[in-house]
């Protein structure tokens, strides 16, 4: 069989899948479940296009990595067939551990989740089932392996992770601000001392990406309609769960009432392996299934936070610079309470506070090294001659206040 296919992407045009194992990879059921991921949590509910999900994009970053690997190989940087297989795998593997929505209920289905985690336990079982040919890739993942850059290229502050997901996020959602000269970056990538560096006349283009960077997550991932939503899924989430703990019967598929059925954790992934296994049955079908047929379950509270969510009846939501007081809560849950007929406890579903950041650089990280011709090195921010560069690495935090639009 012919495994080395030839794919149609919608942003790149033709990409070809590099390697039989890498094919074998992408056939398995846990990443063709990536299919049934949102890559936007519930983004389409702005941007009526975000309908693309995480097979989309880790296929598009693998092919970004395939790039990246020739381009440097050019640069007479001796990169083996190993290598490149082992860092291709890794970044096609990269987003596995995702839960239904993406970021919008990784902690409300799992106590302390973290996808990265979780996508390294399915990384170990794949490569039990392949005779341990990811074991370099995991290295890779871990960012355990002797050579950097190729870690650099899967996680890292200028990894083709972003370049894939900034350029993708903006085509789905048409928001022209994400776009990035990411052929352009990927072509001016060097290497120095096995670390990741960007040539001098990359400089601009960095620049370019930083700042499209921080305008995609207050444009996309941040906007405030979306904030709302996802805060507002979070909730139905958390109703659900609390009935199902009271001992109240709820609609759900297997997988879906597993994760319901007790509290989860991630040390709950290790000390039981069918809970990995409930998990990769897990998808954005489940959770929408489940939430269409809880609309018109006898609890008020449930059924109002369902309904409000299909119907796209969100609550409106403010943005501040200042945390919300106790006493501007208090008011709106007295207001709902009132309204809606309902108890001091669920209340808090409808009236909702947190904060979002954004952090389009972090100089504590790993860096972006720019190599200038007489060998410096600096990292982007003292290398930019852009004031707005340094301003980056400050993370920007904003608070919020959700109230159902019945008590405004």
């Amino acid at each position: 069989m012919n495994k080395r296919k030839v794919l149609n992407d919608p942003v790149y045009g033709f990409i070809t899948i590099p390697d039989q194992i890498i094919f074998d990879l992408i056939e398995h059921p846990y990443f063709q479940r990536l299919r049934r991921i949102s890559q936007l949590g519930l983004s389409c509910l702005v941007y009526p296009g975000a309908h693309h999900h995480r097979f989309h994009h880790a296929l598009g970053a693998a092919h970004l990595m395939t790039e990246a690997l020739d381009n440097l190989a050019i640069k007479g940087h001796d990169i083996s067939p190993q290598e490149r297989l082992a860092a291709t795998a890794a970044i096609v593997l990269h987003d596995i551990g995702h839960g239904p929505f993406s970021h919008a209920l990784e902690h409300e289905l799992v106590a302390g989740m973290d996808h990265e985690v979780v996508g390294l336990l399915f990384m170990e079982r794949l490569n039990e089932h392949l005779g341990g040919a990811l074991d370099m890739a995991i290295r890779i993942f871990k960012k355990e392996y002797d050579r950097p850059f190729l870690w650099q290229l899967v996680s890292g502050q200028l990894d083709v992770d972003r370049l894939d997901y900034l350029q993708r996020d903006s085509f789905y959602t048409g928001v022209s601000e994400g776009v990035v000269g990411s052929h352009r970056i990927i072509k001016l990538l060097d290497v120095h001392e096995d670390r990741l560096v960007i040539e001098e006349k990359g400089i601009y283009s960095i620049e370019k990406f930083l700042v499209a960077r921080r305008l995609m997550y207050w444009q996309v991932y941040l906007h405030k309609t979306v904030v709302a939503a996802e805060f507002l899924l979070a909730a139905v989430m958390r109703r659900a769960r609390e009935l199902v703990m009271a001992g109240e019967a709820l609609f759900g598929s297997p997988a879906l009432a597993f994760f319901l059925a007790a509290p989860r954790d991630l040390a709950s992934f290790q000390e039981e392996p069918e809970v990995l296994e409930h998990y990769a049955q897990l998808d954005d079908y489940d959770v929408l299934g489940a939430i269409k047929v809880w609309m018109n379950h006898e609890d008020p509270t449930l059924s109002y936070l369902s309904r409000a969510l299909i119907d796209r009846r969100l609550p409106k939501i403010r943005l501040t610079a200042e945390p919300v007081s106790e006493e501007e809560l208090a008011r709106f849950r007295q207001s709902v309470r009132k309204h809606f007929g309902v108890g001091e406890h669920e209340a808090e579903y409808y009236v909702m506070s947190g904060r979002i950041q954004n952090h389009a650089y972090d100089r504590e990280g790993e860096h972006i090294r720019v190599r200038y011709k007489d060998g410096r090195l600096l990292d982007v921010t003292e290398a930019s001659d852009n004031l707005n560069i340094s301003a980056l690495s400050d993370p920007v935090e904003k608070h919020f206040l959700m109230v159902p639009r019945e008590v405004l």
